[in-house]
């Protein structure tokens, strides 16, 4: 008979996990992350979805620096002051900037 290796009565609880996940702490998520304000992160900023068949170009996303690839769905922002600074976001890294 197989021996165990430790008394599960007297192991300590680990904590529950959550489906939240770790709190924001204001700082920048990567390391070498902009600090400067992005107009795309205004107020006034119109956001688009665009569907994978729409997507006829790969991007570089601000959020997180990786391509977002032709033929993906993404968001793209557009500040309504400064039309010509639109962004191609992950729909990912939009929702956690």
């Amino acid at each position: 008979m197989p021996k165990r290796n430790r008394n599960r009565k007297a192991a300590p609880e680990r904590p529950k996990r959550t489906k939240a996940g770790p709190k924001s702490t204001g700082k920048p998520k990567l390391k070498g992350a902009k600090t400067k304000p992005d107009p795309s992160d205004g107020p006034d900023t119109e956001t688009r979805f665009v569907q994978p068949y729409q997507a006829t170009k790969a991007y570089l996303c601000p959020g997180c620096g990786r391509d977002i690839p032709k033929g993906t769905h993404h968001l793209v922002a557009v500040p309504k002051s400064e039309p010509d600074l639109r962004r191609h976001w992950h729909k990912g890294c939009w929702d956690l900037r």
